[in-house]
């Protein structure tokens, strides 16, 4: 458009100016500490859980995608399979557990990459008495003590808008006070951050917000009648800039915004009849473009939560149902165990913690939503547990009871009971015409194995003959009880083709310890069922301390005696007066699986490797090397006997030394740090 001065000369304009609207710039979260603040915040404006809620519901495929994994995490809730044979703490689990409650943990755990229990202990703090769920958004980390530990969590319920007056709520993490409120944080570790933990979708964040402004733009079109923009002519002169400038904010806030376009073009002439013309520009191909825009949104988002195919959302491709049953079946048992499993592990190793500080030991499972048909199992190689857990469906057993006594529909499974029960073999029973198979070789030996008030515990001879072991209930142990408990646990040695070459720890002198079965005459019944839990020992399999034809292995020795000597600790000693070895990794699965947990900080399970049997514990781990017989018979024959370890051999690191160290000589006599 060229303009005229008063004396009708054209003069040249000034250059237009033209602004652009961009998408906004994605960036992680920012994860930073304030000065004058006890907290630490989470995006640049403290607010990223916020961006998260908002991508959720401006995304249709995002939205889909985080409401149906987090539906599939939780499944039909939670379960254990060990439940008929605990029912006081499965029942307990249970009322402790909510619905409710774990249906929003997985919720959070999905949509914002972490989740918050809030733990309410008893007025004597002897037990949890009630969980409750924590909107993770509402919360931030305590900035970490010397130990890098994180001590607690400040609650506030619009972290946007908190004022230099406002107090947050701090509530102590859990396992870090003696308050009858705790939060237990829940995350997955992620690298490079430590306080709070990124979502697993993060890399599609960027293609939610894209796909959240293509359907903008086309909503803002049909609600403007598909008009990309109007022109606003003024034809009573050119004012000056600064009243260009407020006419233009005036109109802007009046027909701008996201239900019209926003878009307009604002024209100051002299006279009508040098008015602006105006020649529309229009995108060519713009239906091919925003149609491309949009499928790779959806694409990139799948992709970023790990969804192998489009039709677990309900999103159908071209081809026919039928020729796609096999995909999807395909898809779904990928999905569940690489996507949903994960999620479902971290929140029951958590909520282990929970049931261990209320002594309650469950075998916790979430029932999946997999359809049956789906899952292949396979009775000859899995347990009844392991089914449950794949299936979500008990194995239904209850085929029929006779004299109150469970029967059998093959001759294997009823062997098979029989064997766990001492008795042996089996027999058979016809009712209407339908064999069952029971254990035991005659129904008399199986009727009662043991009087009411009586339990049975393993098996004993008796008169030359393998028979129940009957004890009486909340009773006391003999001598013989004992033995016939002791004579059931699980240990191995080393075996024949490896000789111990060298030991080496420090030379002092073990004291020898009471006989195993001595320890336990005087023990109730209930803690002696605890020794079917110690380390499992497993020395012939591999250990990643195994080089060549060595092999690094462990038995537990005592440093100083002591007349008050933990059960743990004079078990073990037994063991290693029978040769019983272990491996660093039957140690380490010992620690995992909670054994002598009883002695770890408020009942958590701990390192057995480092702090051995607790607080003022006198014994260590001693290292034993293993050679192969055959290779030592060669260095023999060739005069080249190697007394000495190679240096190659030795375990590096701080934990092998620590192994060594008894308790007792380590700091605060290897107590939990106050």
């Amino acid at each position: 458009m060229r303009k005229r001065n008063e004396k009708g000369q054209f003069v040249k304009s000034k250059v237009s100016e033209f602004g652009f609207v961009n998408l906004s710039t994605y960036t992680s979260p920012e994860v930073k500490e304030v000065n004058g603040a006890d907290w630490i915040e989470y995006g640049a404006d403290n607010n990223y859980f916020q961006y998260l809620i908002d991508r959720y519901n401006g995304s249709p495929t995002n939205n889909a995608a985080i409401n149906g994994i987090s539906q599939a995490i939780y499944g039909k809730g939670l379960n254990a399979t060990d439940s008929n044979k605990k029912p006081n703490e499965y029942a307990q689990m249970v009322s402790l557990f909510r619905k409710d409650v774990v249906r929003k943990l997985c919720y959070d755990l999905k949509l914002m990459g972490q989740c918050a229990v809030q733990i309410i202990y008893s007025k004597d703090r002897s037990k949890i008495a009630q969980l409750e769920h924590m909107p993770i958004e509402t919360l931030r980390a305590e900035k970490c003590n010397d130990d890098g530990e994180v001590p607690a969590y400040y609650y506030f319920n619009d972290w946007e808008n908190i004022k230099k007056t406002d107090e947050p709520l701090r509530i102590p993490a859990f396992g870090m006070s003696k308050e009858n409120i705790e939060i237990l944080y829940i995350k997955p570790y992620k690298s490079g951050f430590y306080y709070y933990s990124p979502v697993d979708y993060q890399g599609g964040l960027q293609y939610a917000e894209l796909e959240e402004e293509v359907s903008n733009y086309h909503l803002n079109n049909i609600l403007n009648g598909l008009a990309p923009s109007m022109l606003i002519n003024f034809n009573n002169g050119t004012p000056n800039q600064q009243e260009r400038q407020l006419i233009e904010t005036k109109i802007a806030q009046k027909f701008s915004g996201t239900s019209n376009a926003g878009k307009f073009i604002l024209a100051f002439n002299d006279n009508k009849e040098s008015q602006a013309e105006i020649t529309p520009v229009q995108l060519s191909d713009a239906h091919n473009q925003y149609q491309f825009l949009s499928e790779e949104s959806t694409q990139k988002i799948m992709v970023a939560h790990r969804i192998v195919s489009p039709m677990l959302l309900g999103i159908k491709d071209g081809s026919g149902l039928g020729n796609n049953a096999e995909e999807i079946k395909t898809a779904s048992l990928l999905m569940d165990n690489t996507v949903i499993r994960p999620f479902q592990e971290l929140l029951i190793d958590n909520f282990d913690q929970i049931l261990a500080y209320n002594e309650i030991s469950l075998n916790l499972y979430f029932t999946t939503l997999q359809p049956l048909e789906f899952t292949e199992v396979d009775t000859d190689l899995q347990d009844k547990e392991t089914i449950e857990e794949e299936t979500g469906v008990e194995l239904s057993v209850d085929l029929k009871t006779i004299d109150g006594k469970q029967a059998y529909e093959t001759k294997e499974e009823a062997e098979r009971v029989a064997e766990e029960m001492g008795c042996g073999g089996s027999h058979e029973h016809e009712i209407e015409g339908v064999v069952y198979y029971m254990p035991c070789v005659s129904h008399e030996e199986l009727k009662a194995p043991c009087w009411d008030g009586y339990e049975q515990i393993g098996t004993k001879t008796k008169d030359g003959k393998e028979v129940p072991n009957c004890v009486p209930l909340k009773q006391e142990l003999t001598d013989e009880m004992a033995g016939a408990i002791l004579a059931n646990l699980e240990y191995e040695t080393i075996g024949d083709d490896y000789e111990l070459v060298e030991t080496r720890e420090y030379s002092e002198d073990n004291k020898s310890t009471e006989d195993w079965a001595n320890s336990l005459i005087k023990r109730k019944l209930s803690r002696i069922r605890k020794f079917a839990d110690f380390i499992k020992s497993k020395p012939n399999e591999e250990s990643k301390l195994d080089k060549s034809f060595y092999k690094i292995r462990y038995t537990y020795q005592e440093r100083k005696s002591s007349a008050n000597s933990r059960d743990f600790c004079k078990t073990m000693m037994g063991r290693t007066s029978k040769g019983v070895v272990y491996r660093k990794e039957d140690i380490d699965n010992a620690s995992f699986s909670g054994v002598n947990n009883n002695f770890g900080h408020k009942g958590q399970n701990y390192s057995l490797f480092k702090f051995k049997g607790g607080i003022y514990c006198g014994h260590y781990w001693q290292e034993e090397l293993y050679r192969m017989k055959s290779e030592t018979e060669k260095y023999i024959s060739k005069g080249k006997e190697v007394k000495s370890i190679p240096n190659e051999y030795q375990p590096k690191g701080k934990q092998y030394k620590e192994a060594g160290i008894a308790p007792t000589d380590m700091k605060n006599r290897g107590a939990y740090p106050n």
